[in-house]
């Protein structure tokens, strides 16, 4: 009797394929292959369907031709492990693996694997052999060893090259591949294609592998589709043929018209470009936090600070760090570009090239800790305790109207406070199941949990949607990412839906001033991220009693 399964975020269980199945399968989709190119239709075997593959396999599949024909055939990738396999029947029922506040996700997968049926998706790797061009979206990931130094951190790149050597063994010589993942800069180059040469020579293949590069810039929210099919694109290849190659494929599958494309010489400068393009997003929301001490110790409100500098047209896009700068791309791809410059391309002096983006990424991984001590202080101001107070924190994802909580901020405000002795609740209304605690016990190894005590029972976290129910009793409240919800919140409310006066923790600038006032009046404490003026307001409050 099997008893290998892999579960979904539903709860749905799936059995995982023996090799038995494995032939009857690529039978499958040889025949569905065929009948593709039977059509004129090009094979597209994406490989990895998570975040970005899966929405990436959609949009390519599709892709119409000029006389509205579709002209891809997407096959989607995905390894059959317990973890992972259940987005495979999940796809070929038409659905969307990853959820979305983008309708235009699940209408995409919808109409290209059930009406349209340009999308399937399969556990066999073997489904290389029948691809035109393989997109890989398979994960490079940043270990940090430790919390608030990057440079200890090393690159796991153990999956892409795995996967570079499956395809090396695999495919077609005439197939493009294009690496869509973020790497290291000189990956594509120095690393990849090397692989895929070893594998072709191997094989008694005299032809050179077609390898490219073009990085994603894919972001969650309400314009999930647009960030990839609707969005500006840099590309290049390994030569002339398959920077050839790549172009012609994204000015086919993208809208490269009004979002022109920008072909590099060479994959590392296409590599770089999204190192350095995320590592000045990350530095810049650094440089703001010592500004945001400053303010919260001398009377300066922040926010009012950068509003007046926000209304000269070249300083528009400032924005509050809040808690901490999450999402996959900025607390990790510096590091990649660090990493890089030492063990891909040989310098010894990395310390001393890289200064700034080692230390903006330090300080973003460890912002939140200041909110946890923001908590300790109001609490204490109001004769309480941090230890066994009960604390509610609004928000889990990462920015806000979204639900991605992949290093989110208030993971570890939320980590620190347990450390602290406080119990902890969580209300969210975009996110589910908050997988970083949840998960911990997984991988050990990458999960912030190692780097604080106490923090076995945050497995057991839940995520709450009635915001009234969830205040009940609580003690502070940290309003950690400025979700519609939370913008809108009556002072009033809140003190009558808790039973009391609390302590209430501003980490992104939500509150205006009449909302701190009213707090004061309710007899709350209030404490924010950079806004220094909320002693002045206070005591207004209590000058005017």
């Amino acid at each position: 009797m099997k008893n290998n399964y892999s579960i979904s975020p539903k709860g749905e269980k799936f059995e995982i394929p023996d090799k038995a199945e494995y032939d009857a399968e690529f039978k499958r989709l040889q025949i569905l292959a065929d009948e593709a190119k039977n059509k004129g239709q090009e094979v597209v075997v994406v490989m990895g369907l998570g975040f970005v593959g899966v929405v990436m396999a959609a949009i390519v599949a599709d892709t119409r031709d000029e006389k509205g024909k579709y002209s891809k055939f997407v096959i989607g990738y995905q390894r059959p492990s317990a973890r992972s396999y259940w987005k495979i029947p999940v796809v070929n029922r038409g659905e969307s693996p990853v959820k979305a506040e983008d309708p235009e996700v699940d209408e995409l997968i919808t109409r290209t694997v059930n009406q349209e049926k340009t999308f399937v998706a399969t556990f066999n790797h073997d489904c290389l052999k029948l691809a035109d061009v393989v997109v890989v979206d398979v994960q490079c990931d940043y270990a940090k060893q430790d919390l608030g130094n990057m440079r200890t951190g090393e690159t796991d790149m153990a999956a892409l090259e795995a996967s570079m050597k499956t395809i090396g063994e695999t495919i077609p010589p005439h197939a493009l591949v294009l690496i869509e993942t973020t790497v290291a800069p000189g990956t594509t180059e120095f690393v990849a294609w090397p692989i895929l040469k070893k594998a072709f020579a191997k094989r008694g293949l005299m032809e050179t592998p077609l390898l490219s590069h073009s990085f994603e810039r894919v972001m969650p929210g309400k314009e999930y589709v647009s960030s990839i099919r609707d969005f500006w694109r840099v590309c290049s290849g390994c030569d002339k043929e398959a920077r050839n190659r790549v172009e012609k494929f994204l000015h086919e599958v993208l809208n490269t018209k009004n979002f022109p494309l920008t072909v590099m010489d060479r994959p590392i400068e296409s590599e770089t470009t999204k190192i350095v393009e995320n590592s000045y997003r990350a530095t810049i929301l650094a440089f703001m936090n010592e500004w945001s001490l400053f303010a919260e110790r001398n009377g300066v409100d922040l926010i009012k600070v950068m509003n007046a500098i926000k209304m000269r047209p070249t300083h528009s896009n400032m924005i509050f760090p809040g808690p901490g700068i999450g999402g996959y791309c900025l607390p990790k791809d510096g590091g990649l570009g660090y990493w890089a410059y030492r063990h891909i391309l040989g310098f010894e002096d990395g310390d001393n090239v890289f200064q700034i983006t080692p230390t903006a990424i330090d300080i973003n991984d460890t912002r939140g800790l200041h909110v946890a001590e923001l908590v300790r202080d109001a609490l204490r101001n109001m004769g309480r305790y941090i230890a066994g107070s009960e604390v509610l924190i609004a928000g889990a994802s990462y920015r806000q109207d979204v639900g991605d909580t992949r290093y989110s901020g208030s993971e570890l405000v939320v980590r620190k406070l347990t450390e602290m002795g406080a119990e902890m609740r969580v209300h969210d209304p975009y996110v589910d199941v908050w997988d970083e605690f949840e998960k911990q016990d997984e991988n050990p190894d990458h999960s912030w949990a190692r780097f604080f005590r106490n923090q076995e029972h945050l497995k057991e976290v839940t995520v709450q949607k009635d915001l009234a129910k969830t205040l009940e009793g609580v003690e502070a409240l940290v309003l950690a990412v400025p979700h519609k919800q939370y913008l809108d919140l009556n002072p009033d409310d809140v003190v009558k839906w808790a039973g009391g006066p609390i302590a209430v923790i501003d980490a992104f600038g939500i509150l205006s001033d009449d909302k701190i006032r009213r707090y004061f009046e309710l007899g709350c404490e209030v404490k924010a991220l950079g806004r220094g003026h909320i002693q002045r307001l206070k005591k207004e409050v209590k000058n005017s009693k």
